[in-house]
């Protein structure tokens, strides 16, 4: 029998799980304990996972419903549930730092939450890392819920009754060109600026690099409150930042988690993990 056990990573956020093998039947008792954990600690890191894209998109599902890669169906108008992150053709061949494709994965390194700008946002993100660069390549995560803490109460009673739009495009385009039938299947959203964990009631802020502008504010008023938010979640001693090791399974809580990449040289590195989602229940303006 597995016995899952939960080590802190961070005093906010984070916690390295050990005692289960995801690639394995999971039982309910231990998917319970993951979802468990992830509202306790809204980042899970497994080392040493023998994991595949079979067995990940069983994970998926084993925590919800996968949500459709929305670059794929955007473009193409078909359904996949994976993402490959990274700079990997093939086992011969990598795309370097001037590739379309490398550039556009640098919108990664803006802080953000995975699928806010669609209707119903992402639950929860599950990364496993198959190869990863020599130097740097991070991903970083900070706690929204832990700077919604921090704030004082009358800046909480401010931002509570708030509605922000997220825009994928305001976001992604700052970096590279989007395809036009990828942006117009993504128009801009209306999203709760603070949500509500259902299952133990802390509250946190929702921004990130994809929201665009607070709802009845003028665009000044609104980059000015959504940068603060972002500036102080993201304080240094708040960040924990993740070390990728090839084998690393990380599953993370959209919904109050924000995180970035680190950047890597591509012309030297090879980088390749794989992504699934595990879509939301609701929009956020119905929770």
């Amino acid at each position: 029998m597995q016995q899952i056990e939960f080590e802190p990573l961070h005093e906010n956020i984070g916690a390295c799980v050990t005692g289960v093998d995801l690639a394995a039947s999971l039982s309910t008792e231990i998917v319970a304990a993951i979802r468990d954990g992830m509202d306790e600690y809204s980042v899970l890191c497994f080392p040493e996972q023998n994991m595949t894209d079979t067995a990940q998109l069983a994970l998926t599902q084993c925590l919800g419903e996968p949500e459709p890669n929305h670059v794929t169906f955007g473009v193409t108008g078909k359904i996949d549930y994976f993402a490959t992150i990274g700079n990997v053709v093939d086992e011969h061949t990598k795309r370097g730092n001037a590739d379309t494709h490398t550039r556009y994965q640098s919108g990664n390194n803006l802080w953000h939450s995975d699928s806010s700008f669609r209707l119903v946002p992402s639950l929860f993100s599950i990364n496993h890392a198959y190869e990863v660069p020599g130097e740097e390549g991070q991903t970083e995560f900070v706690s929204a819920r832990a700077a919604y803490s921090r704030l004082p109460g009358a800046m909480q009673a401010e931002i509570d009754p708030l509605l922000v739009l997220h825009d994928f495009v305001f976001s992604r385009a700052q970096v590279a060109p989007i395809n036009p039938n990828h942006a117009a299947s993504l128009p801009p959203i209306e999203h709760k600026l603070v949500r509500t964990n259902p299952n133990n009631g802390r509250k946190n802020y929702y921004a990130g690099s994809h929201a665009r502008s607070i709802v009845g504010w003028s665009g000044i008023e609104s980059r000015r409150l959504i940068d603060e938010l972002t500036e102080l979640a993201t304080s240094p001693d708040c960040v924990y930042s993740h070390r990728w090791e090839a084998g690393d399974t990380v599953i993370w809580d959209n919904r109050c988690v924000m995180h970035r990449g680190v950047g890597y040289d591509a012309d030297r590195w090879r980088r390749l993990m794989r992504q699934t989602r595990v879509a939301g229940e609701q929009t956020t303006v119905g929770e």
